[in-house]
């Protein structure tokens, strides 16, 4: 059996960028985005200053995040063992460029897909190198079949000091580097320029990058830039499945409650709200994707591994028991609301939930992999079927408006704890760098002013005066409204922070 791999001799590398042209000219990839790289750093102080190369690329990684999460397998491993893709099969979901922790996958701007390096794989079959190997004029990039102990460069991979990149990510990369500066593999030991260019002067560093630790002092003289792949579009899908699954879920706990019989705000509202909300789910889901027309692929050609394969099972599994619910409402059945409360209460649970687990198939950002998400997404859940309840009861008197304050209030406690407990909690540099770019950079405003005063202190002083005060249900719903827009700007924060982390 084959299993290839790539060693790239860091000590032979004069960053002639050779190995960039040819694998331009040989996939034809466009301007701005590259399948492979050659990244510049630079050490010591002046005089004693030294430069160093580092060639960048997929580590068509044994355990590859890219292929678990594709929710169309565009992403599969060929029978040699490199991590292949097929365009044709590509929705443009852009999960796989957050599930790779190596900044290796890139949209083509001309086809709307996901492309990487394939390891020239149509050449392989051939029986000819990949098109870098071939240019390279220090035979700097070297081809292993890694599976041969025999083989000349697996050999002098295992008598060589050789690294791989991010080993704590547990993905077993197959490119192995030789002689490369520590610093060069991991972009946290280094400063970079803002834009990445070659002559750039700058003093910027990453907040947790620290000059000097472990005996590097480095800055980034020369890289490829990447682009941000999810943004509002995915924080905004994230609150309207909120408030479809935690109106679901309050209207339930009502018909628990004794309340069934309250047609209109129990069995017709609720599903109604639901419903409108799965929709835009389903716009939002659809519109961010690079090649909408293809959405349906999720379901004729199902990776069932993906959860983005299986939050589409969840969410159509959900809209089918709020249709039943809102038929259940219109003929006044309390019977059958009674046997829909647990289903209902359940999948909006999962509803809710079930993004947790996605963000985790997202292995390149570290932020997204703590067990707080969840936890997180459920109480959001329950602070936005509150709101929503609270902002319906001044259309029509609700059955318990006391009883929808606390559920809210309850939320809001819970989402506070999680969110404190997420943000003063320690975590690899990574999660340590995305929570400072969230609480004290970039997005600093937009968490502190929109996520926890708009979205979890306001509402909660509301509420509660609203309870101590049997104020009516004018003031639950300010603190409803106020906790929707503010966990919006929580969930944007959030999403944009886990991002903004350099892998490569």
């Amino acid at each position: 059996m084959t299993r290839l791999g790539f060693l790239l001799d860091s000590e032979s590398c004069i960053g002639c960028h050779a190995c960039t042209v040819a694998c331009k000219a040989e996939h034809d990839v466009p301007l701005g985005v590259n399948r492979t790289w050659v990244k510049y750093i630079e050490t010591g102080t002046f005089p004693d200053v030294n430069r160093h190369f580092s060639v960048m690329r997929c580590n068509h990684c044994d355990d590859a995040p890219c292929i678990s999460i594709c929710p169309t397998n565009a992403l599969f491993r060929a029978d040699n063992g490199v991590v292949d893709f097929d365009d044709e099969n590509c929705i443009g979901c852009k999960g796989c460029m957050n599930a790779c922790p190596y900044d290796a996958i890139y949209i083509n701007p001309v086809t709307n897909t996901a492309n990487k390096c394939n390891f020239c794989n149509h050449r392989i079959e051939q029986d000819l190198e990949p098109s870098c190997v071939v240019v390279c004029p220090t035979h700097a990039i070297k081809v292993a079949d890694l599976d041969n102990p025999s083989d000349t460069i697996t050999e002098l991979i295992a008598q060589s000091d050789t690294a791989v990149r991010a080993p704590e990510q547990n993905t077993r990369p197959k490119v192995h580097y030789r002689g490369a500066d520590a610093a060069s593999l991991d972009p946290l030991r280094t400063a970079i320029a803002p834009d990445g260019m070659i002559w750039a002067d700058t003093t910027a560093q990453h907040p947790t990058a620290v000059p000097g630790e472990h005996g590097v002092e480095a800055r980034t003289a020369y890289t490829t830039a990447h682009q941000m792949t999810w943004k509002a579009k995915v924080s905004s899908y994230l609150v309207t499945k909120a408030v479809a699954a935690g109106v679901m879920m309050v209207a339930a706990l009502l018909v628990l409650l004794g309340h069934g019989g309250e047609q209109a705000v129990v069995g017709v509202a609720p599903a109604v709200t639901a419903g409108v909300f799965l929709a835009l789910t389903g716009v939002l889901l659809v519109g961010d994707l690079r090649q909408p027309s293809r959405f349906y692929y999720l379901i004729t050609r199902a990776n069932r591994r993906s959860w983005l394969v299986k939050g589409a099972v969840v969410l159509g599994a959900f809209a089918a028991v709020s249709a039943a619910w809102f038929i259940a409402g219109v003929v006044g059945s309390v019977g059958a609301l009674q046997g829909l409360a647990a289903p209902a209460a359940l999948l909006g649970l999962a509803t809710a939930g079930y993004t947790a687990f996605l963000f985790a198939q997202c292995e390149g950002r570290d932020l997204w992999q703590s067990p707080l998400v969840l936890p997180t997404l459920l109480a959001q859940a329950v602070v936005a079927g509150g709101a929503g309840y609270a902002v319906m009861e001044l259309a029509a008197d609700g059955p318990d408006p006391v009883a929808v304050q606390w559920v809210l209030l309850a939320g809001l406690l819970a989402t506070a704890v999680l969110v404190a407990a997420e943000v003063l909690g320690r975590g690899t540099p990574h999660v340590e760098a995305a929570v400072a770019a969230m609480t004290r950079g970039r997005y600093a405003r937009q968490f502190w002013l929109g996520g926890v005063v708009l979205g979890l202190a306001a509402p909660a002083v509301l509420v509660a005066v609203s309870l101590a005060a049997d104020a009516g249900s004018w003031l639950a719903a300010v603190a409803g409204i106020s906790a929707v827009v503010g966990m919006w700007c929580y969930e944007d924060s959030f999403v944009r922070a886990g991002q903004s982390v350099p892998l490569s």
